[in-house]
């Protein structure tokens, strides 16, 4: 059975490091990027991600259909870092606007659930500040507070970084 790792924090904590660290452990990996560029920030971010990670890792892009790349992850592969939910979350709010069921949910619950090697996925702790002052943010908060809920549920360790220390909330195995 594979063993499912969240790790959570606010923006900046330090979450993606962390992953990269607990991925380090491993021979054969694979990177689960749920970023597109869109614009020239964000074409830095993800070339900054790159290059921390290195070329030890392969990449599988999967902005909307998470689930179908977590299903892509090579044969053999023992660990995939998933990065990151609250960006994923945002693709679907983009693709499908703020009213839509979002099916991929539950898909990507189940691949979780299935996976063929060991996760560790990386999100954002949206819930702990002010409450947004606009309806689209609040969905966003809200949607985004459920699937964390959700995915917590079913791993085995949650792990909450803070100021680039991570604390473990939640160990053991899944029954």
């Amino acid at each position: 059975m594979s063993r499912v790792t969240l790790v959570t924090g606010g923006a900046r904590s330090g979450k993606s490091t962390h992953a990269l660290a607990l991925g380090g452990a491993y021979a054969s990996k694979a990177f689960v990027a749920t970023a597109e560029i869109t614009d020239d920030e964000m074409r830095a971010r993800i070339e900054k991600h790159q290059r921390e990670r290195g070329a030890s890792f392969t990449t599988i892009e999967a902005p909307l259909d998470l689930a179908g790349g977590l299903r892509r992850v090579p044969d053999g592969c023992e660990v995939a870092i998933v990065d990151c939910l609250t960006v994923w979350m945002g693709n679907l709010m983009h693709a499908h606007g703020t009213e839509a069921a979002y099916p991929e949910v539950d898909r990507l619950i189940e691949a979780i659930s299935d996976a063929p090697c060991d996760l560790v996925l990386v999100t954002n702790e949206v819930g702990m500040g002010i409450v947004p002052d606009n309806e689209l943010a609040r969905v966003f908060r809200d949607r985004a507070g459920r699937l964390n809920q959700r995915v917590a549920e079913i791993a085995d360790e949650v792990v909450f970084v803070l100021s680039g220390i991570p604390l473990k909330i939640k160990e053991g195995r899944r029954d």
